[in-house]
């Protein structure tokens, strides 16, 4: 990977939806080398893929908790768990961890009340859990922008 391919990288997260007209002026190639630079970026998997930035607000999930969370220490347990995360879309994010807590989630949901009853319902019950801590977001400092790429 070259300087060039940084560049596009670096204004590929910053904007995802810009033309390849536009990349390219902007990283110093005409749009054909351009394109065959990002499809060749894409099939090594360095860029994985392209998502819309949403506003939790604006779709009812406004209040965001980080649980950390301890799973028995056995293999069973913890591939349980994982898998059962799969099925929990208020969990955004998902980090098994070493040391302790074992798992760090990011959960969004719409308030107290809802989280309350993911809580009871959902976080408490999956298998192999002894320990689930909540701190709730009070305000977002630095949201993610995307990785360095110098």
């Amino acid at each position: 990977m070259d300087q060039i391919d940084r560049s596009i990288l670096r204004e590929l997260q910053s904007d995802g939806r810009m033309t390849i007209q536009d990349l390219a002026q902007r990283v110093g190639l005409t749009a054909s080398p351009c394109m065959r630079r990002v499809r060749q970026l894409e099939q090594d998997g360095v860029i994985q893929g392209y998502r819309a930035v949403i506003d939790p607000e604006a779709v009812g999930r406004g209040f965001e908790v980080l649980v950390s969370v301890e799973v028995r220490r056995d293999r069973e347990a913890v591939e349980a768990f994982e898998a059962a995360l799969q099925g929990i879309p208020d969990v955004v994010e998902a980090y098994r961890l070493f040391g302790s807590p074992g798992c760090l989630l990011r959960i969004a949901v719409a308030d107290l009340t809802a989280y309350e009853r993911l809580w009871i319902e959902r976080l408490t019950t999956l298998s192999g859990v002894t320990e689930v801590n909540s701190q709730i977001v009070m305000k977002r400092i630095k949201a993610p922008r995307g990785l360095p790429v110098d």
